[in-house]
């Protein structure tokens, strides 16, 4: 999954249903990649299962580390019901 300015924009509930379901069909693990200063080569671009846009905005790497971790826990909260994410 790269994280590219030209990916979808997903919203939580969204995630955290890709994730489910790439679990469920058995995919062993799932890698995230930040692109570099100048983003993505077009041939990663097309070699990726999906691409992820936290928006139109320029985010510092350290930042979009630390909205992935929070997605991440968001779509795990969300797959176990629990209360943490308010959709709405």
């Amino acid at each position: 999954m790269l994280l590219d300015e030209r990916g979808e924009n997903l919203g939580s509930e969204e995630f955290a249903h890709i994730l489910e379901r790439w679990r469920d069909d058995g995919m062993r693990e799932c890698r995230f990649v930040i692109g570099a200063a100048d983003g993505h080569s077009k041939q990663e671009r097309e070699d990726a299962d999906l691409l992820i846009s936290f928006g139109k905005a320029t985010w510092p790497h350290l930042l979009a580390r630390a909205m992935l971790a929070e997605q991440l826990f968001r779509a795990t909260s969300i797959l176990a019901g629990h209360p943490y994410h308010r959709a709405g």
